[in-house]
């Protein structure tokens, strides 16, 4: 347990490192994200849930920019993110980001896929690129594959290759849009324990999932969104077995009974 509890202490020693304030987005006639106020702090792990069209996956892809906002301000480790060019480029590479669809480069190796955001962005040295490679797709159980292409793995390697390449940036957080929700259900918990060694590592990590076992086990916090808005949040434990918002217990009441 001691390692847990030094992570939760370093939160409240760093601060906040993601925040949302007053965040509205539209598509057309439909106010996808409204007046959104979202604080995350350093090495915490947010899980936001809720029913399907609440804008869960706007808000993971408005934290990097691949959705831009209509007002409001988001802020990532006290800088406001950038418009475009170099500076965006910069803030993505800090910001990881997992997808449903694993957006592996299908003509490099897996090994090569890992190593391209290091060397492109990162500058690194080639050498010291591909050992950091290998090291991640080791850490995620995936190193025996690192001479393969993408097709060549299962949908459940392919996002452990995914989360690697994220990781090898060294992001300050990760975003996680539902990124099991593409694999069969016997390689989602491979995945998942990757997400979980990360959560435990103390890795900030805000993550979209219907995963309710590894929100309960892995988040600090859950954040329940309905409808464009955050209804509620509140500790695992609280928000599963005592949710205080209509809203939330008819969710539950669909998805845990069934």
């Amino acid at each position: 347990m001691t390692e847990v509890s030094v992570a939760k202490d370093d939160v409240a020693a760093t601060g906040d490192l993601v925040v949302l304030k007053s965040v509205n987005k539209h598509f057309g006639a439909l106010h996808v994200l409204q007046d959104i106020d979202l604080t995350i702090a350093r090495g915490e792990v947010v899980v936001v849930i809720g029913p399907s069209g609440s804008g869960k996956s706007t808000l993971c892809r408005a934290i990097n920019r691949l959705e831009t906002i209509d007002s409001g301000d988001i802020t990532i480790d006290g800088k406001p993110l950038p418009q475009e060019g170099k500076a965006l480029a910069r803030l993505r590479a800090d910001v990881g980001m997992v997808f449903q669809s694993f957006n592996l480069f299908a003509h490099k190796t897996v090994l090569e896929n890992v190593m391209l955001g290091q060397i492109k962005v990162r500058k690194a040295d080639k050498k010291v690129a591909e050992e950091k490679a290998r090291a991640l797709l080791d850490r995620v159980g995936v190193a025996t594959q690192a001479d393969k292409y993408p097709a060549q793995l299962s949908g459940g390697q392919q996002q452990r290759v995914a989360i690697a390449r994220a990781l090898a940036m060294d992001p300050k957080v990760m975003l996680f849009d539902e990124p099991t929700s593409a694999l069969d259900p016997e390689m989602i918990n491979e995945v998942l324990e990757v997400m979980q060694q990360l959560a435990r590592e103390g890795m900030t990590m805000i993550v979209v999932t219907h995963e309710m076992g590894f929100a309960r086990s892995a988040a600090n916090r859950v954040v329940f969104m309905a409808d464009g808005r955050i209804v509620e949040e509140a500790v695992p434990d609280q928000f599963f077995s005592n949710p205080r918002s209509d809203r939330a217990k008819d969710f539950l009441s669909k998805i845990l009974h069934h």
